[in-house]
């Protein structure tokens, strides 16, 4: 089994915390002040004698927004978000009325973007399967699990991924690699695969392959694991006590097992963890990318959304983007598109001011920009070369017993 490695420090830095952290934000430990200093790497490395794209145009690059209630490119909250030059947009149930109407909607968003644009979406089978209308109802990755084998998994994504590529949609954030065996309609419930390390990694890595087999990009969540904990980050968040020797027996062996197959993307979640920091949420903890990054990981470290309780009742959107970034985020996700100018003005704000350094944030947009297909060297004068996914092959497995519904 693949280790994971110390959390040593980084080649970026952390955003400092200043005045402008809100009275709830919970005050600070020595531990915490030990997590600030840690950063994500390793850094793609600066091209000489380039000029990168204007500090704004960075900004924007980051962040992958939703457009809630829209299905027309030519809507004016996608004529903004366009216009921004945004890295990537979302697509949730209420931009879904048809396959030919969709299919128009992200043609017309990337002929109005100047940039290649990222189109996501959250199809993971089962009851969070936002293109449902589209791809057709499935099976829970838990039912999957019970029923299929991974060959047979792999099949079922390939065909999610053709209908998803059909329609214009490139990145897929799914699978859920969280271990859960609990009630079925828990937090993370039926979404997981297993609660077995092993059997979670094969049967994730299983789906991430169909996807990738039909050209669309799968995302690994929810790092360092959502399983532990049965509250709603939706909602609100909570600590996860377990000690990292103990989370990396577990919970972090599927991640490992994906950062070493190549997984592209892995997304992180809104949990405390004791053993990383224990008053930031993971998606805004440096010490939680630095763990990501010594595993091995080379790919783009996304967010969940922003919008979300745990994060959005200590922190507003634009504060959020800025300490994301600054812990080692790529992609900031914010499902409500309206706040892409605040974000972005933010990033910008905190370049300028010093309190996030131009190097992170530049090394974050070459990061989106190559996923997007795009040149990073000509966002911000750095090569990137992100992972090759190449899962290994299912061992055999045996005859599946179909189990009870």
């Amino acid at each position: 089994m693949s280790a994971v490695l110390c959390l040593g420090a980084g080649s970026a830095v952390a955003v400092s915390v200043g005045d402008d952290a809100p009275p709830e934000a919970a005050p600070a430990t020595p531990a915490a002040d030990d997590a600030r200093a840690a950063a994500p790497r390793p850094t793609p490395s600066p091209t000489p004698s380039c000029t990168p794209a204007p500090v704004e145009q960075q900004a924007a690059a980051v962040l992958v927004v939703g457009l809630p209630g829209v299905t027309r490119a030519d809507d004016p909250l996608a004529v903004e978000v366009t216009g921004l030059g945004v890295g990537g947009v979302f697509l949730a149930e209420g931009n879904v009325a048809s396959a030919d109407q969709v299919s128009a909607l992200t043609q017309g968003l990337r002929s109005r973007s100047a940039r290649p644009l990222l189109v996501t979406t959250d199809e993971e089978s089962g009851r969070v399967a936002l293109v449902r209308e589209i791809v057709g109802p499935g099976p829970s990755p838990r039912r999957m699990a019970a029923r299929e084998t991974p060959e047979q998994v792999r099949a079922r994504a390939a065909a999610t991924g053709e209908r998803l590529a059909e329609i214009g949609v490139d990145v897929d954030l799914a699978p859920v690699l969280d271990l859960d065996d609990g009630p079925w309609a828990g937090v993370i419930g039926d979404r997981s695969f297993s609660a077995d390390p092993e059997r979670a990694a094969r049967y994730g890595l299983a789906f991430a392959a169909g996807l990738d087999d039909a050209g669309v990009v799968p995302t690994v969540k929810h790092f360092p694991g959502h399983g532990r904990s049965t509250v709603d980050s939706h909602t609100r968040s909570s600590v996860v006590d377990a000690t990292l020797e103990h989370l990396t027996a577990t919970d972090l062996l599927p991640f490992q097992r994906a950062v070493d197959a190549g997984a592209p993307v892995v997304m992180l979640n809104h949990l405390q963890y004791a053993a990383l920091d224990p008053d930031l949420p993971a998606s805004l903890s440096p010490r939680a990318y630095a763990l990501l990054r010594d595993m091995g990981f080379e790919g783009v470290a996304i967010t969940d959304s922003v919008g979300m309780g745990a994060v959005n009742l200590r922190w507003d959107f634009p504060e959020a983007a800025v300490r994301a970034v600054g812990a080692g985020a790529d992609a900031v996700l914010a499902t409500d598109g309206a706040q892409a100018v605040r974000m972005r003005d933010a990033l910008v704000e905190a370049v300028r001011s010093g309190r996030l350094p131009s190097e992170r944030l530049a090394e974050a947009a070459a990061r989106v920009t190559a996923l997007a297909g795009g040149d990073p060297v000509a966002m911000s004068c750095r090569e990137v070369a992100l992972p090759a996914f190449a899962p290994p092959d299912p061992a055999p497995s045996p005859t599946v017993t179909p189990a009870a519904p």
